[in-house]
């Protein structure tokens, strides 16, 4: 009789990395006889944040999305952009959805053991344990989405941007969005000299995620938010009265810290604590389900998980724009107007998504040509 303790894999946390990671391995045949047990210390029954994300077509979470759109608008004190979306669609998902699917999907599964504990640590021998809180756990190989400690302790020595953010789901009584197209980027209402702008996703006429943004080297408090978020609706939709649904805060480590120094012969980081996190734009749906398929892959080809994960020109890519917008963080506003305004939108997905060549690489980043980046790809370089 098998333990209850004892896994083939262990995958700690159950969220975006940790299920879509469970979820692929639960559609595959190969994985069949394989025990999986993943540990969280929540049970992901509340909607903590939302998902967003483009790709072409249908995709694997369509039903569970909640809106699409097919246009996008970017604004700033020098521009005012309609951005069609051509063959792409911009799709939203709420985690709470996520969860409930994810989880009904896998409970369907008698392989799959959902096991609430906090773990503490993992014991990276021959005989692998994770030990937790109320328990001890042992597996063949652990996929491990906590962000390393030494991250916290070696932040100094690497570039971090936080992309820190308050966001209100509101409803109104009369129609006033127009839900035909998202607001991408608006810089209008940016905090001093720094890189922040309003996001926002019209569900419908009457409700909205309305969100303010940060790219930045530092934080600010929560008043900051909410008077920029008042200060928009009233200016752009003259609503002083709304009904707050949901409000959702957080902070992406925006970083050029190596996550995958961190990978073990037993033990693949994954997730924000893997470095799944795009460095320069914070993005993570779409790059965290390209590398669950990697995973996936390097495992039934009999490599290690975490080969290969990652293209170093991207990563030298995101080295520079995270510097300019460290030294020099009231680029940020020029950076995107030359994204959006002199490359075909198609382009830019497909740039930010790491599938360009390098001549269309070069083209952007002739668009880009400043002596802010010129500055900081000499200090990029001469730091490797």
């Amino acid at each position: 009789m098998q333990s209850d303790t004892h896994f083939d894999y262990i995958i700690i946390g159950n969220g975006l990395a940790g299920l879509q990671l469970a979820l692929e391995i639960s559609k595959d045949s190969y994985f069949d006889t394989y025990r999986i047990g993943l540990i969280d210390p929540s049970d992901k029954s509340e909607n903590d944040k939302t998902w967003s994300f483009w790709e072409q077509g249908q995709g694997k979470f369509d039903s569970i999305v909640e809106k699409v759109w097919h246009t996008a608008k970017f604004e700033s004190s020098e521009l005012s952009l309609i951005l069609p979306l051509k063959e792409y669609n911009y799709k939203t998902i709420r985690s709470l959805e996520f969860y409930n699917w994810a989880k009904k999907k896998l409970l369907s599964k008698d392989n799959f053991k959902f096991i609430l504990d906090t773990v503490q640590e993992i014991e990276d021998s021959v005989d692998l344990k994770v030990i937790g809180n109320t328990q001890t756990y042992s597996a063949k190989h652990v996929f491990d989405s906590r962000v390393p400690r030494e991250f916290y302790l070696k932040q100094s020595h690497y570039t971090l941007i936080h992309q820190h953010f308050q966001g209100w789901v509101i409803e109104t009584e009369s129609p006033c969005f127009q839900p035909g197209a998202f607001t991408m980027m608006d810089y209008r209402f940016q905090y001093k000299d720094s890189t922040s702008f309003i996001y926002v996703l019209p569900i419908s006429e009457t409700k909205a995620l309305v969100e303010y943004t940060f790219f930045t080297p530092f934080l600010v408090k929560a008043e900051v938010y909410e008077e920029a978020l008042k200060k928009y609706l009233e200016t752009e939709y003259h609503l002083t009265n709304f009904k707050i649904l949901e409000t959702e805060v957080g902070n992406i480590p925006m970083t050029d810290f190596p996550f995958w120094k961190y990978h073990t012969e037993n033990i693949t980081k994954i997730g924000t604590g893997g470095g799944w996190v795009k460095g320069s734009t914070g993005y993570s749906f779409k790059h965290t389900e390209k590398n669950v398929s990697k995973v996936i892959d390097n495992i039934k080809a009999g490599k290690r998980p975490s080969h290969q994960l990652f293209k170093k020109k991207f990563k030298f890519y995101d080295k520079i724009f995270l510097k300019v917008l460290h030294d020099e963080n009231q680029k940020g506003v020029w950076i995107f107007e030359s994204f959006y305004s002199k490359n075909d939108i198609r382009t830019m997905f497909r740039f930010l998504d790491e599938e360009t060549t390098f001549s269309e690489d070069l083209s952007i980043m002739k668009s880009l040509f400043s002596m802010a980046f010129i500055k900081a790809f000499f200090k990029v370089l001469f730091k490797l």
